[in-house]
């Protein structure tokens, strides 16, 4: 029999990412895995998920995000940022640099959200932006719960505190910035652009 993972409080977790451990979170889409940038192959590898396919970038505030990404785009970005988040919505912009080459590599763009779920957005407060992706393991639908994100990544640590805000289900809407207020968007979900 499988032991359950830990479930521990934002504080707790923050220390155990910040040592270069992932973390299965909440978010108000699906339930996700997290980790530090710098950390982010082992999404890749507890997924079994393909290098090309390039992870999120989640934080706090949009201020914090923004720097991430290239100058040009935040003025775009902000309108729909304040339209939209905290919530399901991806904005896919711009990027060079070393979290670029982290979650994207070869890539030339970078994914950045603020979900719409408390206990995760104070986690982001503490430990800063971390590399996301969707908990599951590559082709298979995401985690809709603590339990089932247990089953899938039994060793992996859990936010707590328990049961989480339920998750809509839908993945967040990925829209790509093309310059000037123009946005191409490359997946609907849960936001209606």
């Amino acid at each position: 029999m499988t032991m359950p993972p830990p479930v521990l409080e934002a504080a707790s977790l923050a220390s155990l990412l910040q040592s270069g451990r992932a973390a299965v979170i909440p978010t108000d889409t699906v339930v996700g895995l997290a980790v530090r940038p710098d950390d982010a192959g082992q999404i890749w590898t507890l997924k079994r998920r393909p290098a090309d396919k390039p992870l999120i970038l989640m934080g706090g505030d949009v201020d914090g995000l923004l720097g991430f990404v290239e100058e040009r785009s935040h003025a775009d970005a902000r309108s729909l940022a304040g339209r939209f988040w905290p919530g399901a919505l991806t904005l896919v912009l711009p990027a060079r640099g070393r979290v670029v080459d982290l979650l994207n590599p070869g890539g030339g763009s970078l994914g950045i959200r603020i979900p719409a779920c408390g206990p995760t957005r104070e986690l982001l407060r503490l430990v800063g932006p971390l590399a996301t992706s969707s908990a599951n393991l590559s082709g298979q639908p995401a985690a809709g719960s603590a339990d089932e994100a247990a089953a899938m990544f039994p060793g992996v640590p859990q936010l707590g505190p328990q049961p989480w805000p339920k998750p809509s289900g839908l993945a967040s809407t990925v829209a790509s910035w093309c310059g000037d207020g123009s946005w191409q968007v490359l997946r609907q979900g849960a936001v209606m652009l």
